[in-house]
């Protein structure tokens, strides 16, 4: 389903997506979405078979050997970031699945209507909502709930997507959340568990057991059935870092794959260039070629 423009794939309409993720279920596989912060990363991603690719800001930050969380973070206008990151890196160098743009609804400076015409206009394939408010609790998000910066939003460009017939795949924390963008019309819901165990800036106290994240994932799951039954769902975070953690997940909720981004990304990364360092690190030198230090 190449673009009539470019002959290549993005932009795809809603039911191209979908059409394209039920084709990878068909062959018994899983639906793999993945987060690009960099044009390299996407490259070799889409290289990999992943089905989706998907812009956040917190790939900027990630990439920059920061936090995830950061992009949860006033250091940047996510959205922009977002779209920089779509336009100049990404969507230049992949060459046939679709990339989704990661926006942050509860913006208040933005007209969503219009920020999506530019979404669309891009070249992206659909939406992710990230930053998400979903995974924010407590008391600041009491504080963000009453001072106009509420998830409502976020389930009412969802809303909006839907109408101007783009994709949409969403995050949640919680059961309600995801009757909440069924209502909105999601067409992929995200079970969000937390921010991702392992490497040199994942959590470590902050993450649950897979058992406790497995059970989470489907009471989501649940929630999202009892409105619609036509969304596919997709596990992430939290202690779901490796391929065998992926299918403990699969094996024992409703999930029909992952979304990876520190799991992918980062640490496809991380490990590499210590490992490959080391071995350049480790090769011989003559000791004839060495320089004499004497005077």
């Amino acid at each position: 389903m190449p673009n009539q423009w470019t002959g290549k794939g993005n932009p795809y309409t809603r039911t191209e997506v979908l059409e394209r993720l039920h084709d990878t279920l068909s062959k018994g596989e899983p639906i793999i979405a993945a987060g690009a912060g960099t044009g390299i990363s996407a490259k070799f991603i889409e290289k990999g078979g992943a089905d989706l690719i998907i812009i956040y800001n917190s790939g900027r930050f990630r990439m920059a050997g920061h936090g995830s969380t950061a992009g949860l973070m006033s250091y940047g206008d996510a959205n922009a970031i977002a779209m920089e990151i779509g336009e100049f890196e990404v969507l230049p160098v992949v060459e046939e699945i679709p990339v989704i743009c990661g926006v942050h609804a509860t913006d208040p400076r933005r007209r969503m209507w219009h920020w999506l015409l530019k979404v669309q206009d891009m070249g992206f394939s659909g939406i992710n909502n990230f930053p998400t408010h979903t995974i924010v609790d407590g008391h600041y998000r009491q504080t963000l709930e009453e001072t106009g910066m509420s998830v409502q939003k976020e389930f009412d460009c969802v809303a909006l997507a839907r109408k101007m017939d783009l994709f949409s795949i969403v995050y949640v924390a919680k059961p309600e959340e995801a009757k909440a963008m069924a209502e909105a019309g999601a067409d992929v819901i995200i079970a969000h568990v937390g921010c991702t165990v392992g490497g040199s800036i994942g959590v470590v106290d902050a993450a649950v057991s897979l058992d406790d994240a497995a059970a989470q994932t489907q009471a989501i799951i649940d929630a999202g059935k009892s409105v619609r039954d036509d969304i596919l769902y997709l596990s992430h975070g939290g202690p779901i870092l490796t391929p065998a953690d992926a299918a403990f997940i699969n094996e024992r909720t409703d999930t029909v794959g992952f979304v990876g981004a520190s799991s992918l990304e980062r640490m496809a990364v991380e490990q590499s260039l210590i490992s490959l360092t080391q071995e350049f690190k480790s090769i011989p030198v003559k000791k004839s070629a060495t320089v004499s230090t004497s005077q």
